[in-house]
């Protein structure tokens, strides 16, 4: 990544949010659908170059990263402890999310009217069987072709082994693989150059339909919510710090790059390259890095699930409801279960919130309430996101001895 890139992305915000801004006000509602509609086939395009590269960059990566473990117990161990982190921070923070939204009330005062007979917005499957859909690959090249992250890091994890386990007859395969993962890595850097392109054309047509106007109408949410991501940083980071020391702020520091990625494009997996690169950089080797991030990119999305609970809460006090204290443990116990069941969805904290909203028999409709600013708020979730794969990481290459002295 170029030392200019994120000067680049900055002013493609500025300069969309500006372009929105004018359409909004010259144009007329048709005419800014219109326009918007036009800007998406840059934005499209460019998450499709995305989506091409997630999947053969994880399975690379990954298989490497478990073949360089060795054998199936220091496989499991790396996973236990990963898994156990992963826990932490999902319970962290969805407890987070319900707390600051039980202290600022973003939605009370709007004292909206409860909807008779609205069909829900979005709809969600979470039995069993769908949660083991998602999980269980039947072909590696459906899996593939699907972007089903959990599937391709099953497959992964039993190649990666087998591979370690057989040593230097495998040595070639493993060879293969490593020099097919930096293959794909450059290939990211490539695509991330249009990056600029697209965050400029989301902006501006995100604005020119929506209006400058949709921030205000929304500030308490929205910066309620940024309030709580803070918090939840804040958390984040102190646990994390009983385990790295001072190698914490050095960390962050290593992944400001990525951050700013997921920040600016609302997608995590946009930075999974970068970010995979700079924990190399701060220390994290890469056989911890390229086992635990895939992991981390279906189990620990931190971000997002605050953003589940704080969400869901907003739109409780919108219509005027409440929860009784068990209710909040259920609905945290509830929304740590039906986040697992539904990783690599796109928009999937939509899917979870109104399934929540069935779950408790709260109007499904007030999901609408946070669509027009999901973007906004799917920045700040994707960079939160980023923060806490990157703690992990840090925190087991820890526990396994394998963090570097130097970063």
């Amino acid at each position: 990544m170029h030392r200019r890139f994120g000067a680049a992305v900055t002013g493609a915000m500025i300069l969309g949010a500006v372009a929105g801004a004018v359409a909004h006000a010259i144009l007329s509602p048709a005419r800014a659908a219109d326009f918007a509609g036009g800007l998406v086939i840059v934005t499209d395009a460019f998450l499709r170059l995305i989506r091409m590269i997630i999947a053969p960059l994880v399975l690379t990566t990954l298989v490497a990263g478990v073949a360089r473990l060795g054998d199936a117990a220091s496989v499991g161990r790396v996973g236990v402890k990963a898994l156990s982190w992963f826990l932490l921070g999902s319970l962290l923070s969805l407890a987070i999310g319900s707390v600051m939204a039980g202290v600022l009330h973003p939605g009370v005062g709007l004292g909206l009217p409860l909807p008779a007979g609205v069909p829900p917005a979005v709809h969600g499957d979470f039995s069993a069987r769908t949660m083991v859909t998602h999980i269980v690959p039947a072909s590696i090249a459906q899996a593939m072709a699907d972007n089903e992250i959990l599937q391709i890091v099953v497959f992964a994890v039993f190649v990666g082994t087998a591979v370690g386990s057989l040593g230097p007859r495998a040595e070639g395969v493993l060879v293969l693989t490593e020099q097919l993962a930096g293959v794909m890595l450059r290939v990211t850097n490539y695509v991330m150059l249009l990056a600029p392109v697209a965050i400029f054309a989301a902006l501006a047509g995100m604005v020119a339909t929506q209006g400058p106007s949709l921030i205000v109408a929304y500030a308490a949410f929205v910066g309620g919510f940024y309030l709580s991501l803070g918090v939840l940083w804040a958390a984040l980071c102190a646990i994390a710090f009983l385990v790295l020391g001072r190698r914490v702020g050095a960390l962050l520091r290593g992944v400001r790059q990525p951050m700013l990625v997921a920040f600016s494009t609302a997608s995590s997996e946009a930075a999974y390259p970068a970010l995979l690169e700079r924990l190399e950089a701060c220390g994290v080797p890469n056989r911890i890095a390229s086992f635990v991030l895939p992991l981390g990119y279906s189990f620990n999305l931190d971000g997002a699930m605050m953003y589940s609970t704080f969400a869901f809460l907003f739109i409780v006090q919108a219509y005027g409801q409440s929860l009784s204290p068990a209710q909040h443990g259920l609905l945290v116990a509830f929304l740590l279960l039906t986040s697992k069941g539904i990783a690599g969805v796109p928009r999937a904290a939509l899917v979870v919130i109104t399934a929540a909203l069935s779950f408790f028999k709260m109007p499904e409709a007030g999901i609408l309430l946070v669509v027009g600013v999901d973007h906004l708020l799917d920045m700040g979730r994707s960079a939160t996101n980023i923060v806490g794969n990157a703690l992990a990481s840090g925190v087991v290459a820890k526990w396994e001895g394998a963090l570097a002295t130097e970063a």
